[in-house]
């Protein structure tokens, strides 16, 4: 595989990973894909992007489902031809379509659907970050402005949440890292199957 080439599929290996939430997954533009029709009933198929960001869009669609996804490795063998994907407009395009997917996974993952310690954690991380760096940002300012070095409280203050914010931030991302969905779509629907017939089964008699 040609250099340019290879470093290009790195990147956008780890910007499909950070936006679909499958971090075992490599290089999803490169080779086939098979997909279940169980997955392909539940897909909304019009809002899956139609070009050469489709297969990073799927695997965003199918993480929401919570679909199992397997990465197959398989050699890349790259003859003579040239590729029709423009560099310039995908180095554009690309990081904003991830960093849509990642917004709205984190929102539905971690917000609507489920709120738990990672949830905090991202919340946190966040706020305390966003806070060091705004108030380290003018208070530097303000000392650039005036002539006057920043006393050791001002940078403790500045620095602390910034590390902390982070830290959380890190274990948000470890966290993420570590919640790969491990259930097909058919195990997913029989398992619901099993629980719904055990609780018509529980459940008193009405009259």
């Amino acid at each position: 595989m040609p250099f340019l080439r290879l470093a290009g599929n790195a990147g956008l290996t780890f910007f499909s990973r950070l936006s679909s939430g499958y971090w075992n997954i490599s290089d999803p533009t490169n080779g086939f894909t098979a997909i279940s029709a169980d997955a392909v009933q539940i897909l909304p198929l019009h809002k899956i992007h139609e070009r050469y960001f489709f297969e990073s869009d799927l695997l965003f669609r199918l993480n929401i489902f919570g679909a199992l996804v397997i990465d197959q490795p398989m050699e890349a063998i790259y003859g003579e031809e040239k590729s029709n994907l423009s560099i310039t407009h995908s180095m554009l395009t690309f990081p904003l379509l991830h960093l849509r997917n990642f917004t709205k996974r984190v929102i539905y993952n971690y917000l609507l659907r489920n709120f738990d310690v990672a949830s905090l954690s991202l919340l946190a991380g966040l706020l305390l970050l966003t806070f060091g760096l705004a108030f380290g940002i003018s208070e530097w300012i303000e000392s650039w402005r005036t002539g006057t070095p920043a006393t050791p409280g001002t940078v403790m203050l500045s620095v602390t949440p910034v590390l902390v914010g982070f830290q959380l931030l890190l274990s948000f991302l470890h966290y993420d890292i570590s919640k790969n969905p491990n259930q097909t779509m058919n195990a997913r629907a029989s398992s619901l199957t099993v629980l719904q017939k055990r609780i018509v089964k529980t459940s008193p008699d009405q009259d």
